[in-house]
């Protein structure tokens, strides 16, 4: 991917870190998966098995979550360690990592709908934290996607821990 110019490199002692050249390397990601979900039934088989059963509940699109986290209807909850978190995270989101999440549910308000979101649409952490609140009883949904498509589609990002 680095000589295709699809990810560039830094290095910093004994490790290299990776990232992608630019948010369009997103769009083409997002167009392999799709092709790969309709052309190849392994991956149906992974999605249906694992993910589905997982959340039954049709996921909230970025548009509506956006209006429905600016009108305050919502908590967006970041489930990804808090390094993650700080580099980028959408407005108003609150950081739970998933390990955390039982012992931090007391911040959380059960009587307003919350949703969740990660590092993508196959990225488990939001399906186990969507399973673990209902489980307990909250009104639970996952973002569609997760924070890389958000960032692609030029919706606002916030960066640092507050």
């Amino acid at each position: 991917m680095r000589r295709a110019g699809l990810v560039t490199n830094r290095r910093n002692g004994k490790f290299v870190y990776y990232r992608l050249a630019d948010d369009t390397v997103l769009n083409l990601l997002a167009v392999l998966r799709r092709i790969a979900e309709q052309n190849v039934a392994e991956v149906e088989r992974v999605v249906c098995s694992y993910f589905h059963d997982r959340d039954s509940l049709a996921p909230i699109s970025r548009e509506e979550l956006l209006a429905r986290s600016r009108a305050g209807e919502v908590i967006v909850l970041d489930v990804r360690p808090p390094d993650e978190f700080a580099l980028g995270h959408l407005p108003g989101a609150v950081n739970v990592p998933l390990r955390e999440l039982e012992t931090r549910l007391a911040e959380l308000d059960p009587a307003h709908e919350v949703v969740a979101y990660c590092r993508g649409p196959y990225c488990v952490l939001s399906y186990e934290a969507v399973a673990a609140l209902r489980a307990r009883g909250f009104k639970v949904r996952r973002l569609e996607d997760g924070l890389p498509e958000w960032r692609a589609a030029g919706l606002p990002v916030v960066t640092g821990n507050a």
